[in-house]
């Protein structure tokens, strides 16, 4: 049974940092490729950085520059490395692994991230 198990979130100041966790059980993070994905109050899920097996990278216009995504294989978990944050990366972060793009993907149930003074 697949599990993932996001963790990290909380409550921070605008400017700040988050470092997000994403624990799997059930899969290998290095054969699939690993997302994180963000979905505001009354918005739609969004795409926020992915990893694919072979450690390529992609991230969205808005985390380029703020957000690193790692793999640590040992510990088969991936992280999200957020700087610099502001009131508009409030939101559910989500943890996703998909094995190929025509493979129905997991998901985690979430950390939620909150950005105020």
């Amino acid at each position: 049974q697949v599990q993932l198990v996001e963790s990290g979130g909380g409550l921070v100041q605008p400017g700040g940092s988050l470092r997000l966790s994403c624990a799997a059980s059930g899969i290998f993070v290095n054969f699939y490729d690993m997302g994180w994905f963000r979905q505001a109050p009354g918005k739609q899920r969004e795409f926020v950085a992915r990893m694919a097996g072979n450690g390529g990278l992609n991230y969205a216009d808005f985390g380029k520059g703020r957000f690193t995504f790692s793999r640590d294989n040992a510990k088969n978990t991936v992280y999200l490395q957020m700087n610099s944050l502001n009131p508009e990366d409030t939101a559910v972060y989500y943890c996703n692994a998909q094995a190929d793009p025509y493979s129905i993907p997991y998901w985690g149930l979430g950390t939620q991230v909150t950005v105020s003074s």
